[in-house]
């Protein structure tokens, strides 16, 4: 993900939806970012097993998966959509507050998201996204590691930060904190 934005130039939501639709791009802190080419073959893989697993859990449950391309929008203290400096388009997430949805898609933190990367967003994802789904309190945080087959979760703690990380790979299973009662099998999400 290559920034792309003007010398010292803050951009908000009003900028991003004038934006042409064939040029994905995230708004972070007022700085645009280029999302990275189509997703790779196994990053699509990777997403099918967990959309699968998601969705067919969320069967008549309140809650609403979601994924990219879909806008979340990080609202700060008091801004009003064209103020908004963060717009984010997660590859997978979960929303549990219908109120936050909207026909824009969500307005405020997702419960759960799940970022897959790519060697283009890898450094974004553990690092610029991170920081800013604790900031504001995404309260479970999956960075998919598909070169290593592995799984990092952040989970929100009592103070609302991230505790440390807790590392999966295969022959582990995975109870979803945010949605309990589902079991993610770490063998089928990498299976492809």
């Amino acid at each position: 993900m290559s920034s792309v934005q003007e010398h010292g130039v803050k951009y908000t939501y009003k900028d991003y939806i004038t934006w042409p639709e064939n040029e994905r791009r995230e708004l972070i802190h007022g700085i645009p970012y280029n999302m990275s080419p189509a997703p790779s073959r196994q990053h699509q893989q990777i997403s099918r097993a967990l959309e699968r697993a998601i969705d067919t859990f969320l069967v008549d449950k309140p809650c609403e998966m979601y994924h990219a391309p879909f806008d979340v929008r990080f609202p700060g203290k008091d801004e009003v959509d064209e103020s908004i400096t963060t717009v984010v388009q997660p590859d997978i997430l979960v929303v549990c507050d219908e109120h936050k949805l909207d026909d824009k898609g969500c307005n405020g933190a997702p419960d759960f998201i799940i970022e897959i990367m790519s060697k283009s967003t890898a450094a974004k994802d553990m690092n610029e996204k991170l920081f800013l789904y604790e900031e504001h309190k995404v309260k479970e945080y999956w960075i998919i590691d598909p070169w290593d087959n592995t799984i990092k979760i952040y989970l929100l703690d009592s103070s609302g930060k991230y505790s440390p990380p807790q590392l999966f790979s295969k022959n582990e299973k995975i109870d979803v904190v945010t949605l309990p009662g589902l079991i993610i099998n770490v063998d089928k999400i990498f299976a492809g």
